[in-house]
Parts: structure tokens; sequence; C-alpha cells
């Protein structure tokens, strides 16, 4: 089984966005801000995508609290709509990318977008300023 790794997260479960406190309450035991280096942030319908790229995405780091990581990882695969590696069904992708935290680099899970969605992305999407939806949302 894989280590337990924290999740890199960017958009609607931030603190203070709509998906937080309905997925991450109770689920967590620890929350900071982090940054993603190689990667750009674009607009979506409601929330943003993540690509590789040459830039960084702000968001938080999320711990799940013990006992609770099978439980979030599931929670957050539906959200994501993340069905299985590379399956043509997914909107996100769940990949292993190092994060900056204040304390250092850290591996983490992250969302990325499908690769059919990051490449219509690339070609027609906009890009996020700065890499930090919570400048946009509000």
């Amino acid at each position: 089984m894989r280590q337990e790794l924290p999740f890199f997260v960017y958009g609607t479960l931030r603190p203070g966005e709509h998906n937080h406190d309905l997925f991450l309450r109770g689920r967590t035991c620890a929350e900071e801000p982090a940054r993603l280096p190689g990667a750009l942030l674009y607009e979506g319908p409601g929330y943003p995508y993540a690509v590789d790229g040459d830039g960084t995405v702000t968001g938080e780091l999320v711990t799940a609290a013990p006992g609770h990581y099978r439980e979030l990882t599931a929670v957050l695969d539906h959200l994501e709509e993340y069905v299985a590696p590379a399956d043509p069904r997914n909107l996100y992708e769940r990949v292993v990318r190092t994060v900056r935290t204040e304390r250092g680099a850290v591996v983490a899970w992250v969302y990325l977008a499908a690769e059919h969605t990051a490449a219509e992305l690339r070609a027609r999407g906009t890009p996020i300023p700065g890499g930090d939806w919570s400048t946009t949302s509000g």
C-alpha cells in the first residue's frame, strides 16, 4: 500500500471556499499554505484546473486526520471525477507532485486536469494570472 500522502488543494477545497467545509471538515488534522511549482492554473466552470506548465499554483496542503485517509481519498476522488489512472472518464488525474511549504518540500497528491481537458485548456483556456484562484473566485 502506498504511503498516506497529504493532498494539495487549489480551488473550491481551500479554506473559505464552498467545498472546504462540505468535504474536509472532520477529515483533516492539518492544513497549511503551499505552492505547486511546475504548474499553471486555468479558469473553469466554477472551479479551476491545474495543468503541468511553467508557473506556480497557490493552494493549501491538507493532511488526513488519523483513521480518515481512505474516506478522504474516496470523497476527493469522487468530487474531482477521478476514476482510475489514465481512465478516459477522468476529469482530473490524481498524481504525485512535490509542493513547497514554509517547512520545506513535501510530496503530495495533486488533482491535475486530465490530458484531454489539459490539451483543450492549453489551446483555448484562460490562464489565472499568478496561479491563485482565491484572487479571482470572490
